[in-house]
């Protein structure tokens, strides 16, 4: 009987990749479905035989523990860099965006506040 094993939608195009990789390097045979044209259909990986989804599923938990882990050490080495991005260096960076979109935020918030305040005034 067929068995779900891994749902693509989501899912990096590497990470989906190294899933397809881990599996046939193990020998353990699946087949793969698309989202379909519209993109509304199940992206997975299944299996052919549900008797080796424990097998599979295993594999596919311990690279995704390492995947985190290794994410997780680029991320902290980038943070030390200081190469993660920001909400001040983008706006450093690009301050004419950043007032296209923060002036709409500033006059909502300002429509917002000014019934309540003009209120306290009465």
């Amino acid at each position: 009987m067929k068995a779900l094993l891994f749902k693509l939608n989501g899912v990096p195009d590497d990470e989906a990749s190294d899933v397809r990789t881990l599996l046939e390097d193990n020998d353990i045979p699946f087949f793969e479905t698309s989202s379909g044209n519209w993109g509304v259909s199940l992206a997975a990986l299944w299996l052919h035989d549900d008797s080796q989804l424990l097998e599979a599923r295993a594999l596919i938990d311990a690279y995704q523990k390492v995947r985190v882990e290794r994410a997780k050490t680029e991320y902290q080495t980038a943070k030390q860099a200081g190469e993660v991005p920001s909400f001040w260096r983008g706006v450093r960076q690009n301050p004419v965006r950043s007032f296209f979109y923060l002036w709409p935020v500033a006059f909502i918030i300002f429509v917002s506040l000014t019934f309540f305040i003009g209120a306290w005034d009465s």
